[in-house]
């Protein structure tokens, strides 16, 4: 039976606003093909979108060992950034909003021109763009305990939620990306330490990988854009009065608190 795509989306936006975990789909269907996840993700975009929301880029998750270990899935996804989930450095993020949050820091790449896939490349990464910075992304999954397939997290936008941008930054270039280090800080305890080349070796080839993909749909990334290029260490729980803080030689510092 074929796979109803706004169904699905519009099953997971319901747990989206009303807070409320969900059932995997995976379990509900007989097969959730990664084509079908994919097209759920995009009507799930459209009804964002069709309430007014703008893109304010893309998004990769599971680009490093760490990630796919702990999510128990082999190979990268992709998705989108919503302008409604951007936030700036230093806020507090509004736990009743979502429904068990867990961050992580983030690679992010700002655009200064557009990449259409297929056949980019690292240097037409660099060339297109402006200035990368350091984030810190929210990620909630919609699915009860947390736990997806592939297929599952795809759909789901990649379990996408909020992301923090940090205003320092370097432009291509300026340093190697590869060997740029990362420490990730919960209460002041450090959880993870990383360098930019746990993202399949290089975060500027994830970038390069998502313009790619998108070039399958004849979707291309935007100039203005920003590519968040993946999460070198694991995800933390946000809780109320948790504050975390995502260090970078080169990117400054980016920090988020929970509140209820």
């Amino acid at each position: 039976m074929p796979i109803d795509h706004v169904k699905w989306a519009e099953y997971l936006i319901a747990g989206v606003d009303e807070r409320r975990e969900l059932q995997a789909i995976t379990k509900q269907v007989d097969e959730l093909s990664i084509d079908d996840a994919y097209a759920i993700q995009a009507a799930l975009l459209e009804i964002q979108l069709g309430r007014g929301d703008k893109l304010a880029g893309a998004k990769l998750g599971l680009t490093s060992s760490a990630k796919q270990e702990q999510m128990g899935v082999s190979e990268p996804v992709y998705g989108w950034v919503p302008a409604s989930s951007v936030l700036a450095d230093g806020v507090s993020v509004e736990l009743t909003e979502l429904i068990h949050p867990r961050c992580e820091p983030e690679f992010v790449f700002i655009l200064g021109e557009s990449l259409a896939g297929p056949g980019v490349t690292v240097a037409d990464v660099f060339d297109a763009t402006d200035k990368i910075v350091g984030g810190i992304e929210v990620i909630d999954s919609r699915y009860e305990a947390f736990s997806f397939t592939l297929a599952d997290v795809i759909a789901d936008n990649t379990s996408a939620a909020r992301v923090a941008i940090g205003s320092e930054g370097i432009k291509p270039g300026e340093a190697d990306l590869t060997t740029l280090g990362c420490v990730f800080e919960v209460d002041g305890v450090v959880t993870g330490t990383a360098t930019g080349a746990a993202l399949l070796g290089d975060p500027a080839a994830c970038v390069a990988m998502l313009a790619n993909h998108l070039g399958k749909y004849g979707q291309q990334l935007e100039a203005g854009w920003l590519v968040m290029a993946g999460a070198a260490t694991d995800a933390r729980p946000l809780l109320d009065g948790t504050v975390a803080t995502a260090r970078y030689s080169h990117l400054g510092s980016v920090s988020i608190a929970g509140k209820t």
